[in-house]
């Protein structure tokens, strides 16, 4: 699909933030010199060509009362097919992906707090009869913030919702009222003109009242952002690799917050390390070519000051699933 520039200045803005309000398409028009109907048609064709996956919020799962992990599994190459099956049919995962390692399948899981993971990647481990697996849970996140400037306009920067620690938030009490608005945003935006006055409809909520909520949960920091989740490889940004370092205690926080600034970092995070696995900083990059990675990659260790001989970088071979995990409260 051709994109003209202001399909790309649509895509910028709407990866960075979606407008919260009565009238979004309109609001995006005015940005954009366009009728709302002409925002909206724009939209339904980068949706139908796969180009925007989804519009809808990115929410913080531990204000929401769920633990998350990074999982990567050593799968022998005829079990990968059925593997593939087997996670892409979980509702608790995300994003799954090969890489080129021998620890070559890699998820991320999402389960209740009081749940338990390593039970539950047990189980996982047999049924895809994986050789090892590794449970790698974040410590500290930097960046959480996938953007992918496509040109066509000023370069955007969404809202990570990560404070100034970086420590992993703890669940928030949350009313009646503020789970309803949860549940019902965890759906696909309608392509209407008026799209929150259906979810407040869903709720006998007048939409005022729904949209302040909504911004109030923003505020609270349950809620990352709004916005559009975009295919990436359809955009140019064919390579995708996450880079692996070992690094000392005493350089993780600073190292991080260097690689925090890479506009070609979507995420960030300082995770557990594994016996079987040493690195404890992680940075996914994306890229138009395998070498402009591997050059980001070698800059970061470069500008930080980190050994890139105490570092791994795994690239996507396949996308075996991305979305947005939904969290029922």
């Amino acid at each position: 699909m051709k994109l003209d520039n202001t399909d790309k200045k649509l895509l910028n803005i709407v990866q960075a933030e979606f407008p919260l309000s009565r009238e979004p398409f309109s609001a995006l028009g005015r940005r954009l010199d366009l009728s709302s109907d002409e925002v909206i048609r724009r939209t339904e064709r980068l949706k139908a060509e796969g180009i925007i996956r989804l519009i809808g919020p990115v929410f913080n799962a531990g204000r929401l009362g769920y633990q998350t992990t990074l999982v990567g599994m050593k799968v022998a190459a005829e079990q990968l097919d059925e593997a593939a099956q087997i996670i892409s049919a979980h509702p608790r995962v995300s994003h799954c992906y090969e890489r080129n390692h021998d620890f070559n399948f890699w998820f991320t899981l999402a389960m209740r707090t009081e749940e338990d993971i390593e039970t539950e990647l047990h189980k996982l481990g047999d049924r895809i009869k994986a050789n090892a697996t590794l449970n790698l849970p974040a410590v500290r996140v930097f960046k959480i913030g996938a953007y992918f400037n496509i040109g066509g306009g000023d370069s955007l920067v969404p809202n990570s919702g990560v404070d100034s620690t970086g420590v992993l938030s703890n669940d928030v009490d949350l009313s009646p009222t503020d789970r309803a608005v949860v549940n019902e945003l965890q759906q696909d935006l309608p392509l209407t003109a008026a799209p929150f006055d259906l979810m407040s409809a869903h709720l006998s909520m007048g939409v005022d009242k729904f949209l302040s909520d909504s911004q109030g949960l923003i505020h609270r920091g349950v809620i990352r952002r709004f916005s559009a989740s975009v295919s990436h490889n359809m955009l140019g940004f064919v390579a995708n690799a996450m880079a692996c370092w070992k690094v000392p205690a005493d350089m993780v926080e600073t190292a991080g917050r260097e690689m925090a600034t890479v506009q070609e970092i979507s995420h960030c995070y300082e995770r557990k390390a594994s016996p079987l696995w040493p690195y404890n900083l992680y940075a996914m990059m994306h890229a138009h070519t395998k070498e402009g990675c591997q050059s980001i990659a070698d800059k970061l260790s470069s500008d930080t000051g980190l050994d890139k001989n105490a570092s791994v970088l795994l690239f996507t071979t396949r996308e075996v699933k991305k979305t947005r995990v939904r969290y029922p409260v």
